[in-house]
């Protein structure tokens, strides 16, 4: 069973940066499709970034692309969200996901990832 734990999260004024991490324990995550996902107050959890198993694919939600980049380290069971010029927009919990069948076709499906986190704040004020 893999285990996810983010981290990173804080509170950043507009146009800050901030980096996401995501560790994850119990096997191997060189297996795994990954994700994050985000929920803010009020709204239904959305897609934000994808990375496919070696990390040479990645996608992103339209409202953070040329703002936020993702990237993993399979040798350290790691996965992380670089996120810069933040906006308020962006204030949400965010959660990595695994999805042991990943594909380019359903990146961003909630329902096909098999594990998560269980989420770190990101506030930005204006």
């Amino acid at each position: 069973q893999v285990q996810l734990t983010e981290s990173g999260g804080g509170v950043v004024q507009a146009g800050g940066s901030l980096r996401l991490s995501c560790a994850a324990s119990g096997y191997t995550l060189v297996s795994y499709g990954l994700a994050w996902f985000r929920q803010a107050p009020g709204k239904e959890r959305e897609f934000v970034s994808s990375i496919s198993w070696r990390g040479t694919s990645t996608y992103y939600a339209d409202s953070v692309k040329g703002r936020f980049t993702c990237f993993r380290n399979n040798a350290e069971n790691m996965m992380y969200l670089q996120m810069d010029n933040l906006q308020p927009e962006d204030t949400a919990v965010y959660y990595c996901a695994a999805d042991a069948t990943w594909s380019r076709t359903h990146y961003d499906s909630q329902r096909d990832y098999d594990y998560w986190g269980q989420g770190t704040q990101v506030t930005v004020s204006s």
